[in-house]
């Protein structure tokens, strides 16, 4: 680990995520609507459950695949942010990309208290970035 790598604080990296999540709602919402119309919003049918699978998968998909090939969401690439292996800063595998992204809900789970841990972390890691052994890092 390099002696001056800069680890990304609680405050940067929620402000990457409102954004991340911004667009993957417009892009989840609009996929909706031309896939199944508007009926997908209004009823309670089959539609609706489908709208919902997709609404529901296509931020899994769209957030690993961005990890992947970009080694960060679009939210964190507008910052200069960078997801990387904790001990190597290198690259992260993609089962381990799985386990960071699955983690997310053990960092949740207490009142959001694994997301807020950044904020008091020595390299700002939330719970989810020390179950996947990885740190978001200013490059």
């Amino acid at each position: 680990m390099a002696e001056d790598t800069k680890y990304v604080g609680f405050w940067a990296r929620a402000v990457a995520t409102i954004i991340d999540n911004i667009w993957m709602s417009i892009v989840g919402l609009t996929i909706v609507l031309l896939a199944f119309g508007r009926e997908a919003f209004i009823d309670s049918t089959e539609f609706s459950l489908s709208a919902s699978a997709v609404l529901y998968l296509l931020p899994v998909v769209f957030v690993i695949t961005f990890w992947r090939l970009k080694s960060a969401t679009p939210g964190k690439m507008l910052f200069g942010m960078k997801l990387v292996d904790a001990e190597t800063l290198g690259p992260v595998s993609t089962p381990r990309l799985v386990l960071r992204y699955l983690a997310y809900f053990i960092s949740f789970i207490p009142l959001g208290l694994g997301f807020f841990w950044a904020a008091f972390d020595k390299r700002k890691q939330c719970f989810h970035d020390k179950i996947a052994k990885t740190v978001i890092i200013k490059g």
